[in-house]
């Protein structure tokens, strides 16, 4: 499990290789607003740190958080301390309250490693939206889109520390497998690094619409959306 000094230098990668949250929790909070005028809280599950809840706090009037990994956790309770996030699983957390919106970004769905478990997930979703609320989630790849062997890199500067990232994805079946290796300089404490292996699945276009649908939502899926390319899934409660 991740700890926290790699769970800040994960955001902080992201961050200075141009990833806009702000730019992605506008466009989250237009499409949930178009299909549910008036929306005022917002839950964003597998959280991680908090860089998405962030920008939601600035466009909801309550928001919340779920993460599974304690270290990110705590490191979201720093960065946000009047903003409640839960440690919890996606697929089988209760917090005993609704919201007008429920999300899951940056392809964080593919860590459910089935269709049963992605159902599931769904289903706790649906529980805790009030009556006409949207679901937003941001997919990881369909097993007919994804690129076999992709590897990427590139690098980060933030403040005096240099951050440098290397993955490698490889496939079996519907499993894919991330392989991350990270070095970071600093000029005090030198050069560390950290490695990741985590899988990711790969769900179908039509298994995500039929999640939704089985939790009692409505489903578009729309491919121009996001900004890692994917799409986005939005769902609202029937």
């Amino acid at each position: 499990m991740y700890g926290k000094e790699f769970a800040d230098i994960y955001v902080a990668f992201y961050e200075g290789t141009g990833k806009d949250y702000t730019a992605e929790a506008k466009e989250v909070h237009q499409l949930i607003t178009e299909r549910h005028p008036g929306a005022g809280s917002l839950l964003d599950t597998a959280c991680g740190t908090g860089p998405h809840l962030r920008a939601f706090r600035d466009l909801f009037g309550h928001v919340e958080g779920v993460e599974l990994s304690a270290a990110m956790v705590a490191g979201a309770r720093e960065h946000l301390p009047t903003v409640p996030v839960h440690q919890g699983d996606i697929r089988d957390f209760e917090l005993n309250r609704t919201f007008s919106a429920v999300t899951c970004m940056f392809s964080s769905i593919g860590h459910v490693g089935s269709t049963a478990e992605l159902d599931a997930t769904l289903q706790r979703f649906a529980a805790h939206l009030e009556p006409g609320g949207v679901i937003v989630i941001e997919p990881w790849w369909f097993p007919d889109t994804f690129l076999e062997g992709y590897a990427g890199g590139g690098t980060a500067t933030d403040g005096p520390r240099v951050i440098a990232r290397l993955s490698h994805t490889t496939r079996k079946g519907r499993e894919t497998r991330v392989t991350v290796h990270i070095a970071v300089t600093d000029p005090e404490t030198g050069i560390h690094h950290f490695t990741d292996d985590y899988p990711l699945h790969l769900f179908e276009r039509s298994e995500y619409e039929a999640a939704f649908r089985g939790a009692g939502c409505t489903v578009e899926y729309l491919p121009g959306s996001g900004a890692l390319g994917r799409g986005l899934f939005v769902g609202t409660r029937t």
